[in-house]
């Protein structure tokens, strides 16, 4: 499981600690590296991930490792909530949200608070969606933290998850892995201030249980009408459930 990978290899010191240091380290360079590094593409699968809500038009949502609010940002847009809060363990990634939450003026709609993805700060049956993108790779108990997602879901309501998957087919394996393993972090250490972070990404995505096995454990902890539907070759996926 991918709780034993991550980014600096430390025995004293724990993986969500580790988390947030990387994130904090990287966040001045965050969305310019993603918007680079996957040619703009991951916007496409914020807007895919956020459309699989349409249907049930949640009203009060809550984004998990919201980072500098992207995907929030996203739901806004299409769905017109009346309130999302986004929690995050990186205080560095959570003062880019804020300077764009403040800079587009959606104060009223869209916080931001520090809070650990494994132990939500909400009560029970509170939120109609939960979303998350590109974090639950990050959690050092990634059971524990489904378990506290769905805790916090009204029932009947919707998570999303967005998170990047394993191609499987020739050649886009090898590409990608070549580029995952090799252009990838080089990239980061010119651009980023923390050369770990992107060789630590190839390393928490090969370690995820993505595909059947995700979706086995999203019902482990309880969820229903589980789905996974592959973006881009395989390179990331959506996996949804109800609770």
């Amino acid at each position: 499981m991918n709780e034993n990978i991550t980014p600096y290899q430390s025995d004293t010191v724990a993986k969500k600690e580790q988390v947030a240091t990387m994130f904090n380290n990287i966040s001045r360079t965050y969305d310019f590296l993603n918007h680079f590094m996957s040619l703009g593409i991951d916007i496409i699968w914020r807007r895919q991930a956020i459309n699989t809500l349409k249907a049930s038009r949640p009203r009060v949502i809550l984004d998990v490792a919201t980072g500098t609010g992207d995907l929030a940002f996203q739901a806004i847009k299409t769905l017109h909530p009346e309130k999302i809060i986004g929690v995050d363990i990186s205080e560095g990634m959570l003062n880019i949200a804020r300077s764009k939450i403040n800079a587009r003026g959606m104060a009223h709609v869209f916080s931001v608070q520090t809070g650990d993805s494994e132990s939500l700060g909400f009560e029970d049956n509170h939120f109609d969606a939960v979303t998350v993108a590109f974090g639950v790779r990050n959690y050092e108990n990634l059971q524990k933290g489904l378990l506290d997602m769905y805790r916090v879901l009204k029932p009947g309501g919707k998570i999303v998850i967005l998170e990047f998957s394993k191609p499987r087919i020739f050649p886009v394996k090898q590409l990608y892995n070549l580029y995952f393993k090799c252009i990838t972090p080089s990239l980061g250490r010119i651009f980023s201030n923390d050369s770990r972070a992107y060789s630590y990404l190839p390393e928490s995505v090969s370690a995820f249980p993505d595909g059947s096995d995700f979706t086995a454990l999203l019902e482990k902890v309880g969820f229903m009408q589980t789905e996974e539907r592959r973006l881009t070759f395989g390179i990331s996926a959506i996996y949804t459930g109800i609770k």
